[in-house]
């Protein structure tokens, strides 16, 4: 099973100011998706701001997300090698993605390419 870190979400408390960081600071495009979310689009590493005040309070801390092939047989890997899942699968515009966290305690993403 191919996997890649391909993406960073941070959390934020105000999407229009840390967007408008990004793309000052970096001249980096993001486009939104929806009112609380936004994201670049590269097709290499991207970067995705979390403006959903629900998930703030759970996330606080940068989410790395891994790209993979199979994100069913990528759960179950994980549950296999002691991970536990924070949130189940779920769909987004682009994809399939779920959150787990690792035996340390680190929580990280892992995401599939697909329609939704």
């Amino acid at each position: 099973m191919p996997a890649r870190f391909n993406y960073l979400e941070l959390p934020s408390d105000d999407l229009a100011r840390s967007r408008g960081f990004y793309e000052r600071a970096f001249g980096w495009s993001m486009t939104a998706f929806g009112p609380t979310y936004a994201a670049t689009i590269s097709d290499d590493t991207d970067l995705g701001i979390d403006g959903d005040r629900e998930e703030a309070t759970r996330i606080k801390a940068p989410l790395p997300v891994i790209e993979v092939d199979d994100l069913d047989a990528c759960r179950a890997a994980i549950l296999a090698a002691g991970g536990t899942i924070d949130r189940d699968i779920f769909d987004f515009p682009g994809g399939r993605r779920f959150h787990f966290t690792d035996p340390d305690g680190h929580l990280l993403g892992a995401w599939q390419r697909g329609e939704s």
